[in-house]
């Protein structure tokens, strides 16, 4: 049943008399309680935050003397007493509520400053099961909680950022604060328990593997607001969630402007998709263009790998992302800068090439400090109306996959090495997806149509395009190894493939009419191969 309100309305501006401050994180916290004291604030506080207090010469009250109760348990009780509670939920306007607290002798506390115990930190560094449960906090939720709820009276402070803003706010108001900002502080606080809880919950869900718990949340902190979204007219924000997987989230930004929000998507795209290739196997590079790959290569040296994957697509290119698998060498970016680019991450990045790339100030430099595995699984989760729709990462491998061949022609070992290679990147290309490749060199890239025949015919396009361009005598399709994401529906899909000049096909098989399509194949002499796999990608 509901509680019904009182009605009672809400002061504009409240006089903060006490104050009681419980942080895990002391930035600032001195230089606040000075500025409390300043203005005749009497001070609360426990643990070590009394004592930080109280070592800079503050006059600071434990909160046992109000309790009347030492702290027990190793400090897992201290605040959740009547003392405490009582004095951050009373309603200063209703008579009851008064009288409970002359009754109980319980005084009123007008700011609550508290911030949370490390859980993410602790999770982050990888701290063992009893650890990561010991910094799980209880009482500074309850707290902030109870202080937002009652923010009619009480201002809450969660944020070592807010207390400039709060301290200009008691200079300015002769130590009373406006009802907005504690209404503004309240939602604050509300949001960051939120985020600390879903922390937890999603943190015992993976140590109990719970892949899909019966209450999902996810939570984050602001990182960025963006000018805007997809469009201008989209508001939009960046926020973490505090997963320690190397990428566009984690990387060091070293010049250019902040990442736009297409930025950060298409960036995502690329490094995840070149950490497909392992810097300890040789170096690779892909270049994204609207989160799609328009080409993706490997080589002897990082500058090849380069040049490989441009030749792909090299009208596409221009103002993409560019990831790359490998510490940015000189010889890489003296040949990057040539073209117009909006970002290149990798996992470092060799003084040389800073200085060289440094040439190009609106260019976006990012140093991840490392690769995603992409044998890790995570979570992806993605909006609808009403819902969220949240999977696991798709980390399957094509190296780990029993590759079936299911013509009268196997492949060439080459063929292989091209097929693998292939079904890699046609892992990280929209659906439908389809993608030739000739010696660790994609050939051409078909995204996201509704037909895979569409999809095919664009990539062998493409290819043609690619071969004009850089002055090939033929394009690169002709003996290459096509990958397609999903199964091949009908055999339309594979003889356009085959006109392109594929001799080899890998896909996921299990269509209806999957001896229709290996028919069509042993009939031109295609070898092809079945993963058993599929990486549909919307």
């Amino acid at each position: 049943m509901a509680v019904v309100s009182k009605m009672i309305p809400a002061p504009d501006r409240v006089k903060i008399r006490t104050a009681l401050l419980s942080v895990s994180d002391k930035t600032g916290i001195v230089e606040l309680a000075k500025a409390l004291a300043e203005q005749g604030v009497r001070l609360l506080s426990t643990g070590g935050t009394f004592k930080a207090l109280a070592a800079a010469g503050l006059d600071v009250t434990d909160v046992s003397d109000v309790t009347g109760f030492p702290e027990i348990m190793d400090g897992r009780v201290k605040t959740l007493h009547p003392g405490v509670h009582g004095g951050l939920l009373a309603i200063r306007d209703d008579a009851e509520h008064v009288k409970a607290l002359t009754e109980h002798k319980i005084g009123t506390i007008d700011l609550a400053v508290i911030n949370l115990y490390p859980f993410e930190e602790v999770r982050a560094a990888g701290g063992d099961y009893p650890t990561t449960v010991e910094n799980i906090d209880i009482g500074g939720p309850a707290m902030i909680r109870a202080a937002a709820k009652n923010h009619a009276y009480v201002t809450v402070i969660v944020d070592p950022q807010d207390y400039p803003q709060l301290i200009e706010a008691l200079r300015t108001n002769d130590g009373e604060t406006a009802y907005a900002l504690r209404q503004r502080m309240a939602a604050k606080a509300y949001a960051r328990t939120a985020a600390y809880d879903t922390m937890i919950s999603n943190w015992f869900a993976e140590a109990l593997d719970i892949e899909m718990p019966r209450y999902r949340t996810l939570g984050g902190v602001l990182s960025q607001e963006m000018r805007y979204g997809e469009n201008p007219h989209q508001s939009a924000g960046f926020y973490l969630t505090g997963e320690k997987r190397p990428g566009v989230a984690t990387a060091a930004l070293l010049q250019g402007k902040q990442l736009s929000y297409n930025n950060i998507n298409d960036t995502d795209a690329a490094y995840e998709l070149v950490s497909e290739f392992p810097a300890e196997k040789g170096p690779a590079c892909a270049i994204i263009k609207h989160a799609n790959p328009c080409g993706v290569a490997i080589g002897s040296s990082l500058v090849e790998a380069y040049k490989r994957a441009l030749a792909c697509d090299s009208t596409s290119a221009f103002g993409g992302i560019i990831a790359l698998n490998q510490t940015l060498d000189a010889a890489t970016a003296e040949e990057i800068v040539k073209l117009f680019t909006e970002v290149i991450i990798a996992p470092d990045i060799s003084e040389e090439a800073k200085a060289i790339i440094a040439k190009k100030p609106n260019l976006r430099l990012l140093s991840a400090g490392g690769l995603p595995d992409p044998r890790s699984r995570g979570l992806t989760a993605k909006t609808v109306s009403g819902g969220l729709l949240v999977q696991t990462r798709d980390n399957g491998m094509v190296e780990d996959l029993d590759l079936r061949v299911v013509t009268k022609r196997a492949p060439t070992d080459q063929e292989l090495i091209d097929m693998k290679f292939a079904f890699k990147v046609a892992k990280h290309v929209k659906s439908n997806a389809v993608v030739y490749a000739k010696d660790g060199q994609t050939a051409g890239i078909g995204a996201g149509q509704m037909s895979r025949v569409d999809s095919a015919r664009i990539a062998g396009l493409k290819a043609e395009e690619a071969a004009k361009a850089m002055g090939w005598a033929e394009p690169m399709t002709r003996g290459s190894a096509v990958a397609s994401e999903a199964f091949l529906p009908f055999a339309d899909g594979l003889l356009s493939m085959i006109a392109a000049g594929a001799t080899a096909v890998i896909q996921p098989g299990g269509s209806m009419r999957d001896e229709e399509v290996i028919a069509a194949a042993d009939e031109h002499g295609v070898a092809m191969v079945f993963t058993g796999m599929r990486h549909f990608r919307h």
